[in-house]
């Protein structure tokens, strides 16, 4: 089976973060592979090791992005795409999974993995708009992997407990970051991670995106906690006022 990873740079957020005018800023240079792709990218690995299918990563980003490209490189995977995109350009998950599907409709694959959501915004739409956009069957939330015959069993995490799913191939995937510990490269790794090959591709038309970030504030105060004195039947009917007030 061909596995293709959509993978995403994302800012550290153990990183020191301030607020100013209205902008985030984190220190520079403090950039990482999304938590959840990085999953996905173990994952993929795992059940093509000893055989002769392959992995690729694709990235949408800007220039610098290439070294998260990378570190994917480094983990194991055999080459990457660069879709790449000017410094700065927002792009909402409707304009993400566009760019994707463009890409991937040119493209053989049996089976795409994509992190659950992205560590910086949380969204958690990209892998679903992407299926339904290359008309694919996809199972979300995956926690476990396995290939039988021409199939992908997907165990994924529900509400109330596991579901284990059978997928026919192609297929895409959205991956838990609990699924596995993503392996840290080697010396050996990040060498040979240079010589693989990454082809670059400016994105001709970039899609609008009709969801806008206006600004940033710090989350607001909490008012301290209140003790109630008293019996604890005069504390309940003092509680029960308070609660009626608020």
């Amino acid at each position: 089976m061909k596995f293709c990873v959509c993978i995403k740079q994302v800012p550290d957020v153990t990183a020191p973060i301030q607020i100013r005018d209205g902008v985030l800023s984190m220190d520079a240079g403090r950039v990482v592979l999304n938590a959840y792709d990085a999953s996905a990218v173990e994952e993929a690995l795992v059940l093509t090791e000893g055989t002769d299918d392959e992995v690729d990563v694709v990235l949408i980003g800007p220039d610098r992005a290439t070294e998260t490209i990378r570190k994917a490189l480094a983990m194991g995977a055999a080459g990457g795409t660069h879709l790449v995109v000017p410094e700065g350009t927002e792009l909402d998950s409707s304009a993400v999974s566009r760019i994707l599907a463009s890409h991937f409709e040119g493209h053989s694959y049996d089976v795409i993995l994509t992190g659950k959501q992205a560590q910086d915004t949380d969204a958690g739409l990209g892998g679903g708009m992407l299926a339904e956009r290359l008309g694919l069957p996809y199972a979300t939330n995956a926690v476990g992997l396995a290939i039988d015959s021409d199939q992908l069993v997907v165990t994924r995490q529900g509400d109330t407990g596991q579901e284990i799913i059978a997928l026919p191939t192609p297929c895409l995937v959205t991956c838990s970051n609990d699924m596995n510990n993503p392996r840290i490269p080697n010396l050996k790794g990040v060498m040979g991670a240079k010589k693989k090959p990454v082809e670059s591709k400016p994105v001709a038309e970039i899609p609008a995106s009709t969801v806008r970030v206006f600004g940033y504030e710090p989350l607001p105060t909490r008012e301290p906690g209140r003790h109630i004195e008293g019996e604890p039947a005069e504390q309940v009917t003092e509680l029960v006022r308070i609660l009626e007030l608020s």
